[in-house]
């Protein structure tokens, strides 16, 4: 069987984001693949090679200020080297935030993540999920409550530490995670079928 490798490479202010982080690289084994975790606080020369050697790289930020944390812009920043190079080109890429706010100017987040990706010629994988709790019948418990598409968002109240990270949000996180996988499987087998065939 095709084992893929999935990297969480990202940035958490108060450990929500971290939890996360963690969700999606649950979501990542529990599909089969190879996973790793990495916070852009203490970027090793080792970490920068397990990004380089991975089938996939799934960016994670909480939003400040209608976008990434700064910790995370100088991380995209310190992979001008590689985008220069297109050391990441082909891989897949995703990605997740969480903010205070329900919405909190969370898209801008991820678009800047899908731009950081595209410019190093990744491909995007979305979340897959159609919106949640968008129903008198649904609740806040559905996964993709708050109905973001191009990645997963989270919502944590500002008072509130990570363990209170919504059940739902944990749950979307875990599923991107999954969905980023068995994505990851499939474009690395298909590699795989067309070197066989010489094409």
């Amino acid at each position: 069987m095709t084992v893929a490798s999935v990297v969480v490479v990202y940035h958490s202010g108060y450990g929500h984001t971290a939890v996360l982080a963690d969700a999606v690289h649950s979501g990542a084994c529990g599909a089969g693949a190879e996973a790793a975790r990495i916070s852009v606080d203490s970027m090793s020369d080792a970490d920068w090679e397990v990004l380089d050697s991975a089938d996939a790289i799934v960016f994670g930020s909480p939003t400040y200020m209608g976008t990434a944390s700064a910790a995370f812009h100088s991380f995209a920043q310190a992979t001008a080297k590689r985008w220069a190079a297109q050391k990441w080109a082909g891989k897949l890429a995703a990605g997740f935030t969480n903010s205070g706010a329900k919405n909190g100017d969370k898209l801008h987040t991820l678009q800047y993540m899908s731009l950081l990706a595209a410019q190093h010629g990744m491909n995007w994988v979305n979340l897959g999920l159609l919106p949640g709790w968008n129903l008198s019948t649904s609740t806040e418990d559905d996964l993709n409550r708050l109905g973001i598409f191009i990645g997963a968002g989270a919502q944590s109240n500002n008072d509130q530490g990570a363990d209170a990270v919504h059940a739902s949000d944990i749950a979307t996180a875990r599923h991107l995670g999954r969905r980023v996988a068995e994505q990851a499987r499939v474009l690395k087998a298909g590699r795989a079928a067309l070197a066989v065939d010489g094409l």
